[in-house]
């Protein structure tokens, strides 16, 4: 299992102190999150990028239906050669309660899915370089001859891990054409419910036996391990390991100071599960 730390809040400035430290502590990834309008996260990971030297690098989420997939093409292609090949997209519908509507954003979950979907494809197409074209229900993209940027340094193309909800099948097709899943649990009342161990088996088996990549996949689980609780860090993760589990992301939404998230990243990841 590895281990990464999103950035809850805060400035560019403290978003590159905790990377540093992050990356003196020993955690394996740094994740910012990308709101509709705030501290820009792809200007904030470059300059993450050129101040740490082996921290995987991304955003936590990106929600495709608002962003261009020709400009997130070639900010993540710029970041991955910047890095030398750190980078990670992670990717979901959003929340639409973090301002969508505020800014005329796309709100429709049925439209933001498509959009997801589409945007996809064209992130994977743009990759690989021209000639590419693309005629889907929302885009329309024709090959172009000037200013293509190199592809990637991550072959065959940057990690992309994606929200899945189990076990909607349309989700889990999504999930079958990316390298992770971010995993949700829906309810056949359409309402989120707490994830468990063996539903990451369950997903796990799923993929197992459908996707047709042959690259690395990633099942990624979100948790707090909790500074004053150090002793139970092991029994918390070993079930999730056990599991399948590849990525525990600490995740500390509601901490109440950067001072105690600070702290947190110092202690470093919770990776002794022995």
């Amino acid at each position: 299992m590895k281990f990464g730390f999103v950035m809850p809040s805060g400035n560019v400035h403290e978003a590159i102190q905790f990377a540093e430290a992050a990356e003196e502590a020993g955690w394996d990834g740094f994740f910012v999150w990308e709101p509709v309008w705030g501290n820009d996260p792809w200007v904030t990971l470059a300059a993450i990028a050129m101040c740490t030297q082996r921290l995987r690098l991304g955003t936590l989420i990106t929600p495709l239906s608002r962003r261009r997939p020709w400009k997130v093409a070639g900010e993540t292609v710029t970041l991955d050669h910047l890095s030398h090949g750190r980078v990670i997209l992670s990717v979901g519908l959003g929340a639409p309660d973090t301002g969508f509507a505020n800014f005329g954003e796309v709100t429709d979950r049925k439209v933001r899915a498509e959009l997801l979907d589409e945007s996809i494809d064209i992130l994977t197409g743009l990759w690989r370089g021209q000639p590419f074209n693309y005629q889907g229900q929302h885009y329309h993209i024709t090959e172009t001859t000037f200013f293509s940027p190199p592809p990637p340094v991550q072959q065959p193309r940057i990690p992309i891990w994606v929200v899945g909800a189990w076990p909607r099948p349309k989700s889990m097709q999504r999930v079958l054409k990316c390298d992770g899943v971010l995993p949700t649990v829906v309810g056949a009342d359409g309402r989120h419910q707490p994830l468990t161990p063996d539903q990451i088996r369950e997903m796990k088996a799923y993929v197992e036996a459908n996707r047709q990549l042959d690259s690395p996949f990633d099942i990624i689980k979100e948790g707090e391990t909790p500074l004053e609780k150090k002793k139970e860090w092991a029994t918390m993760l070993r079930p999730w390991a056990d599991a399948g589990v590849t990525w525990w992301i600490e995740s500390m939404w509601h901490a109440p100071s950067l001072d105690k998230i600070l702290a947190r990243v110092q202690q470093g990841p919770p990776n002794n599960l022995a």
